[in-house]
């Protein structure tokens, strides 16, 4: 999940396991919905078991992946995606360029998190 974007599809499909693990009765057969799955998402101090959104929770990993590449620029990984992303700008004017790898696209797709919490 810390390495590439997972579809939203497949988030979901996560997310109904969870559920039907959560839920069930045991075996095969459906058990009583005491609480809604927002309520259990919620942290524990505000009432709920601190379950995580699959989808929310994939983007801060990719963002905290960006981080990294801001706060380490000489690590190895930073400086193959500088050399070939962003060789004459930073990490926050790079471009997503032509046939990026898809842990770029992933990187990249979570930078305006990043952004958003630091502008």
């Amino acid at each position: 999940m810390s390495c590439f974007l997972i579809p939203k599809s497949l988030c979901v499909d996560m997310e109904k396991v969870l559920n039907r693990f959560w839920w069930s009765n045991g075996g095969n057969r459906r058990g009583l919905h005491w609480s809604c799955w927002s309520e259990l998402c919620k942290a524990k101090e505000r009432g709920g078991l601190n379950f995580r959104d699959m989808g929310k929770f994939n983007i801060a990993l990719l963002a905290k992946q960006g981080w990294r590449l801001v706060v380490n620029p000489e690590s190895l990984l930073a400086r193959i995606y500088k050399a070939k992303y962003y060789p004459r700008s930073t990490f926050w004017e790079a471009r997503l360029g032509t046939n990026p790898s898809y842990n770029w696209k992933s990187i990249y797709a979570a930078r305006g998190l990043l952004e958003c919490k630091l502008g």
